[in-house]
């Protein structure tokens, strides 16, 4: 399978906007929720920032078609929602490598969406990385969370990947693993 990996342009919203529906929290039927599940719920006006502004929406694309997206932003982006604010207010309670984690220092990777079709084949291992290394760029530290019963997702990010969990929280009656890693290896 040839895995073509870009940073998402506003020609893409729409498919990025399909994929996203099929496996959001809303909107995903419960015999797949086990499978991993999006909590975030994005408009076609926050995807448009997130590419503009950002240039933080990565997409890897199997015979021109979009079968994965990656987020990362700033978290002044992720500061239009509760959770992420409740993020960033907590912060310094955790550290990467010994490194303090700051609002300046790091940023909010995630969610990252791979259909179904087409897991088990790096697509999720690849979008990582190009996600990774499109953000090493502008920060020495990516942070992200993950709901303790998305064990999927929690399967793929600390087996797959070089984020390792810094703590726990809790956030409106659900509970988080938070995850961090450098971004330069």
């Amino acid at each position: 399978m040839n895995i073509e990996l870009k940073v998402a342009t506003l020609e893409n919203i729409n498919e990025i906007l399909t994929l996203h529906y099929k496996y959001q929290i809303d909107s995903i039927s419960e015999e797949d929720k086990t499978d991993g599940f999006i909590t975030t719920a994005f408009t076609k006006e926050h995807l448009t920032s997130l590419i503009q502004d950002e240039k933080g929406l990565f997409i890897a694309c199997v015979n021109h078609k979009v079968v994965a997206y990656a987020m990362a932003a700033s978290w002044d982006y992720w500061s239009q929602w509760p959770m992420f604010q409740f993020m960033i207010e907590n912060l310094h309670d955790s550290t990467c490598l010994e490194q303090t984690i700051t609002k300046e220092n790091s940023y909010q990777y995630g969610p990252v969406c791979v259909d179904k079709a087409v897991r088990g084949q790096g697509v999720f291992e690849s979008i990582f990385n190009f996600s990774l290394s499109e953000m090493t760029k502008r920060y020495p530290v990516m942070v992200t969370f993950i709901n303790k019963i998305n064990t999927r997702s929690y399967e793929a990010h600390t087996k797959k990947s070089p984020l390792t969990v810094i703590n726990n929280f809790e956030f409106n009656n659900n509970h988080y693993y938070k995850l961090a890693c450098k971004t330069k290896r």
